[in-house]
């Protein structure tokens, strides 16, 4: 059955899990975002499978070679004109087909049939010998080295990073799986019984989020939310509505003061604008800013642009941002969240993240965080499975797809003054799952399934996807 782990004290689960194999890869930010969230648990050190230093030099190149590759149809969709259909051409061996109807999956793809070519010449070689000195679980956040461990015959966790993924994430021959999927929700769950992952080897966690902006029992989050609600509601809407609802899901029950709410603020309205990994869209973030110049200038707001690790875009935030006169170094207003390494950048973003009002950012893994209570501004998806992250955060009303960023100023206000941000942010906190990192740590600690979740008790449709699947002829997507 496809589990759902119960949730205990937190605390003792830490303590109580056992040390694993992290293994990650540097292609973006999002598999060493859910990696990093599961640090406690690194025996040894979060291994990076394409750049760790035991990593041989022949495995290092093929690795290179696939990064350089997808940064490369990253940033044409930022060409005029011919940018966006080469894009295209390239995502469409990455294309998901929609869920609907229930059918059967199964059969291996040209990207499934191309990624094991790769790992029976070698790649991930290095890893599997490596991890083989320490017998403990090994758990990835990336579909190619949970892969390469399946094709070697040994047993292996993946951490799913998308509400949706292609048929990529899961070896040739499904029914024989050797990897155990934390999904980060039903969709994805759906997703792999639909490519024939078998359902013992599903188990519904919810996507590692920071234990740093949730705490053991929710208290960092609940803090921060009802912080963050007083900046969103300036004019009382939603607290009006919902005191209520408030005072049971953050306050524990106690009576909440509508005339005193400026007891909980703790920063001025704060936006932060996240650049992709590759480095898209960065020039949304300079249209933020010109929007907001005003209010920025005057310290009404507060502007968080990150550039991760990459010093281009923090030197093209600092350069474009002098030019409408809001020199970093001249106001406290807007600041560059950068750092040289990946650990000092999630540190820092995290730290970030708990004073941010708004996450304006493209549907990335990044959509899970609204979790943690932070509305979500969508900027353009890029590929399939963010258009799926898209999809998922406006059903759940926790995101609102980004309009003009240059006249920014005018519409977000306009959903501030209604109190709908607040009510975003509200519901990213009610139906959005953030204990992934506390439920994975409590799997790999008690190596069993505590209870079979909702997914394997629906009655419909999911006893009709198996009735189609196995009468059904396998379709694949190639």
């Amino acid at each position: 059955m496809v589990g759902k782990i119960r949730r205990k004290t937190r605390k003792k689960q830490a303590n109580a899990a056992p040390k694993a194999w992290i293994i990650s890869v540097d292609m973006g930010y999002g598999h060493q975002r859910a990696a990093y969230a599961l640090r406690d648990i690194a025996y040894e050190r979060i291994i990076t499978a394409n750049t760790d230093t035991m990593i041989s030099e022949k495995e290092r190149k093929l690795w290179t070679r696939t990064r350089l590759i997808y940064d490369f149809f990253s940033k044409m969709r930022e060409i005029p004109l011919i940018g966006k259909p080469i894009y295209a051409a390239y995502s469409q061996l990455y294309n998901i087909q929609p869920i609907f109807p229930y059918r059967d999956l199964s059969r291996p793809t040209y990207s499934v049939l191309e990624a094991k070519r790769y790992i029976t010449k070698g790649l991930c070689k290095d890893l599997i010998e490596y991890t083989a000195k320490k017998d403990i679980p090994v758990l990835t956040t990336f579909f190619i080295p949970a892969l390469a461990f399946h094709y070697a015959g040994k047993e292996v966790y993946c951490v799913v990073t998308d509400y949706d993924h292609h048929r990529v994430w899961v070896p040739d021959n499904p029914k024989e799986c050797k990897i155990t999927y934390f999904s980060p929700g039903k969709h994805a769950s759906l997703r792999l019984l639909e490519y024939g992952v078998p359902e013992q080897q599903i188990v519904e966690t919810g996507f590692p989020l920071p234990k740093e902006n949730i705490g053991e029992h929710d208290e960092i989050v609940k803090k921060d939310l009802l912080a963050r609600l007083v900046n969103l509601d300036p004019r009382g809407v939603f607290f009006g509505k919902y005191k209520g609802m408030i005072e049971d899901k953050l306050l524990d029950g106690k009576k909440l003061q509508l005339h005193a709410l400026s007891r909980y603020k703790t920063h001025i309205l704060t936006i932060t604008f996240m650049v992709g990994g590759a480095g898209a869209q960065k020039d949304i973030g300079i249209q933020i800013a010109t929007a907001f110049r005003r209010e920025l200038t005057q310290g009404l707001i507060r502007l968080n642009l990150v550039a991760g690790t990459r010093i281009g875009v923090k030197n093209y935030f600092e350069s474009e941002l002098r030019k409408i006169g809001l020199e970093v170094s001249a106001t406290k207003s807007v600041s560059i969240l950068f750092a040289l390494d990946k650990e000092h950048y999630f540190d820092a973003v995290n730290a970030a993240l708990r004073a941010t009002d708004i996450l304006w950012t493209k549907p990335s893994e990044m959509s899970f965080y609204n979790a943690l209570g932070i509305p979500i501004i969508i900027a353009p998806p890029i590929g399939d499975h963010e258009n799926y992250n898209r999809e998922w955060l406006i059903n759940i009303g926790s995101g609102v797809d980004q309009k003009n960023p240059l006249l920014a100023n005018e519409w977000i206000t306009y959903l501030i003054d209604e109190g709908w941000l607040a009510d975003s942010a509200m519901q990213g906190f009610i139906d959005a799952p953030r204990t992934g990192t506390y439920r994975i740590e409590e799997y790999l600690a008690q190596h069993s399934m505590l209870r079979p979740s909702r997914l394997a008790h629906r009655q419909s449709p999911l006893p009709a996807m198996h009735e189609n699947i196995q009468s059904g002829q396998p379709s694949g997507d190639s």
